[in-house]
């Protein structure tokens, strides 16, 4: 959760800052940044040293991922566009196939080994960042960082983000968790009014005015929130409920992410041809039909029932991400397409923990705490500490949620409006 909140809270300052000096530059950044990371939680001697290193590397992570689309962007015209954040798309699934694999066979060495196979790989991706990448894109000069709206931003979506994480863990009326909500209540819609009155701000919420652009990232983040969690609890269903081990849980997942590999380079070049609106939205309708399979689960659902559930909602997947990111991209001038890039990773990654938190409130209330710490760090296998009748009721309870979800967020995606045409528009904020 270190990690995810350094990602989720810095990615949109880091888009900003990409606009101000250049992409290539904290691309490479990253890949450094992420190294060092991996290589410090190699060596960490303590739980607390593991996870402020997983927080430097979640910086160079952020790097990365706020970088990654916009650079794609840069690179191809717009008629091929979809079809190159398509194939972005792939190599990200191929490699959430590719990472749990490797983690798996690494084990065996030693836990430190799978942060250790990051460093070979990090200095490759260093060297040939540094050789093959280019700025294609003049961006204006002079411009000015935004500290006091990034400072207010930071404070108030760190204090969401832990009451969302915590809420169902310790009490959403924790006199803490209150502290938290009221901190978030505050400093967040300031930083909108501090953002409407800077010249140069951190995030332009004029951008916003693009109906394109709003309801793009509105379906991208109720996405996040109706697909963060149920990877995590079919992990805590085949590990409580089938008694399987936690490397076989994770390979059980692959239905997911294998048709997401086939079908996002093909629907980014469908969205070439016929456009975003569609695709994303049919792509959440059948990602909602993935679920229904999941609404009905039982503690004697087979593996061959699960696996088309997943793959159905892993082709829905596909479906959405490329045409919404092209969509995203399209809405923005130039000059705007790194904080665009940043806010599309932060509102998939809020998502993710707004899915947690419901997530952790209906668990922990049919789970003991043993049990339920077991199934978190992967050393349970088994329902030993587990009510079986109410866990089931619980993920039923969930998976229905994340349908209804789907189904508002495919509803949001149709509702977009049309794309504006930055190279025609005089004034690139006038929409």
């Amino acid at each position: 959760m270190g990690y995810m909140f350094i990602l989720s809270i810095i990615v949109p300052a880091i888009g900003r800052v990409a606009d101000i000096i250049g992409r290539k530059k904290l691309f490479v950044a990253g890949f450094v940044v992420f190294t060092l990371g991996s290589l410090l939680c190699a060596f960490s001697r303590t739980g607390m040293n593991l996870i402020f290193f997983r927080m430097i590397q979640a910086i160079g992570g952020a790097l990365l991922a706020a970088n990654s689309v916009p650079i794609v962007t840069d690179a191809f015209p717009r008629k091929e566009l979809g079809m190159a954040l398509g194939i972005n798309g792939m190599i990200i699934s191929v490699g959430g196939v590719v990472g749990p694999i490797l983690g798996g066979l690494l084990i065996p060495m030693g836990w430190r080994s799978i942060f250790i196979i990051n460093v070979p790989i990090g200095i490759i991706g260093t060297i040939w960042a540094v050789m093959q990448l280019k700025e294609l894109e003049i961006l204006p000069a002079k411009q000015k960082f935004d500290w006091p709206g990034t400072m207010v931003f930071t404070f108030g979506m760190l204090a969401l983000l832990l009451f969302l994480t915590f809420g169902g863990l310790y009490g959403w009326l924790n006199t803490g968790m209150f502290i938290l909500l009221v901190v978030a209540a505050v400093m967040l819609p300031l930083f909108v009014i501090i953002e409407f009155q800077t010249l140069e701000p951190m995030l332009d919420m004029r951008l916003f005015k693009s109906r394109a652009l709003a309801f793009a990232y509105g379906s991208n983040l109720l996405n996040g929130i109706a697909r963060g969690a149920v990877t995590f609890l079919l992990i805590f269903y085949f590990q409580g409920i089938k008694g399987v081990d936690p490397i076989q849980a994770a390979l059980m997942l692959t239905p997911f992410v294998v048709p997401q590999i086939i079908v996002a380079p093909i629907c980014g070049w469908l969205s070439d041809k016929i456009g975003s609106r569609m695709l994303s939205s049919i792509g959440l309708l059948v990602s909602a039909t993935g679920l229904v399979g999941l609404m009905v689960i039982k503690p004697e659902t087979s593996y061959m029932e699960l696996s088309i559930s997943m793959i159905i909602t892993g082709i829905g997947s596909g479906m959405f991400f490329s045409p919404n990111n092209k969509a995203i991209m399209e809405a923005v001038p130039v000059e705007k397409r790194g904080i665009a890039g940043g806010v599309r990773t932060m509102m998939n990654n809020v998502g993710m923990v707004i899915s947690m938190a419901i997530c952790m409130a209906v668990i922990t209330s049919c789970v003991t705490p043993e049990a339920f710490s077991g199934l978190f760090t992967g050393t349970q296998a088994g329902s030993k500490g587990i009510a079986v009748k109410e866990f089931i009721s619980g993920l039923r309870l969930l998976f229905t949620v994340s349908f209804v979800i789907s189904i508002i967020a495919a509803f949001i995606s149709y509702l977009r409006g049309s794309q504006p045409d930055w190279q025609h528009d005089t004034h690139p904020l006038h929409i």
